[in-house]
């Protein structure tokens, strides 16, 4: 990552508003799921996280802007500038040397600092001193020097594939096959009980990020079908019979989301009668199948005269709605 102040393109000298405002229009720009195509724009994304995270935090902001930490937010060198040789104190580097006030040193002066002391801040040993002492971690500060552990790097962003399943392939749970970002296809394996909006989490099958990849969301979008309508974990379905099938009896085919099945029709039924195929339903959240209910409707020939002439003078003496009192 580039200078923090140079990725987000802000002055050092920004205020947090126009931090804050100058990381929001890149990450609206740079964001991975508006640049599918463009893995240069994933890197300049995690960047323009990463220097956001370090100057939206003032404390480090500070830090950095005196050098005591980096981009990364991890010490500058904290080890390398000790001398044993005249002088001691604390170098910059090769040939030089910078000094430390009694603020940069929490407040005491060289005179009456103890080195031990100091060293325990910083590395975490020497000998407990009026009780116990906090080593790196904590969150424990010593001298202006930031202990804290950096923040896990953070995942790649995740991606969203929407997946059309049949209606017939989603009642009886047939693995589906999908084509990843990355070209590569997959086969699927529905969960029992799917339905129209279930979601899929593919581990791993996201963008790339400096934690890792993100993964992969699949929503599943269940079709509809031109005659099954599904009812909870049923299955329901509307099945014309003529009018000699319900007078004297048949044997009828029915379709059903396996294929089509043999119906057995007594003489004599009913319009609206309800024949249940068992297991021939939707597939449940336990991995069982519900139940396919056919309803029976009665219909009758297009040729309405040549039933008349056959009926004659003949008319049904049943009275099919006194139940209502008609």
């Amino acid at each position: 990552m580039a200078d923090p102040y140079s990725t987000l393109g802000i002055a050092r000298t920004a205020s947090e508003k126009e931090i804050k405002s100058a990381y929001r229009k890149l990450a609206k720009e740079l964001h991975p799921d508006r640049n599918k195509d463009n893995p240069k724009a994933s890197e300049r994304f995690s960047d323009a996280t990463k220097a956001y995270d370090l100057l939206s935090d003032s404390a480090k902001r500070a830090q950095f802007d005196r050098g005591e930490i980096d981009m990364e937010g991890n010490p500058t060198n904290p080890f390398g500038g000790f001398s044993g040789g005249p002088g001691g104190g604390f170098g910059g580097g090769a040939g030089a040397r910078r000094s430390y006030s009694a603020d940069d040193l929490g407040g005491f002066s060289p005179d009456d600092m103890d080195l031990g002391d100091l060293f325990e801040g910083l590395f975490g040993g020497g000998k407990p001193r009026g009780g116990a002492r906090g080593g790196m971690g904590g969150g424990q500060r010593r001298g202006g020097f930031d202990a804290r552990p950096s923040p896990p790097p953070k995942k790649g962003a995740d991606i969203q594939y929407r997946l059309a399943v049949p209606f017939i392939d989603a009642a009886a749970g047939v693995d589906q096959r999908i084509t990843l970002a990355d070209g590569k296809t997959i086969d699927l394996k529905l969960p029992a009980g799917v339905e129209d909006g279930t979601q899929m989490r593919l581990r791993g099958k996201g963008h790339d990020g400096p934690g890792g990849k993100g993964d992969g969301l699949v929503i599943v979008e269940v079709g509809s079908h031109p005659f099954f309508r599904r009812d909870g974990d049923h299955i329901r379905m509307d099945l014309p019979l003529t009018l000699d099938e319900a007078i004297r009896g048949a044997k009828v085919k029915c379709p059903t989301v396996d294929g089509p099945v043999m119906l057995t029709i007594k003489p004599g039924t009913n319009g609206g009668t309800v024949m249940r195929l068992g297991g021939k339903g939707w597939t449940k959240k336990g991995g069982k199948r519900g139940d396919q209910l056919v309803t029976l409707e009665i219909q009758l020939p297009e040729d309405l005269d040549a039933l008349s002439e056959k009926l004659g003078d003949w008319s049904d003496p049943g009275k099919p709605r006194e139940k209502f009192g008609l």
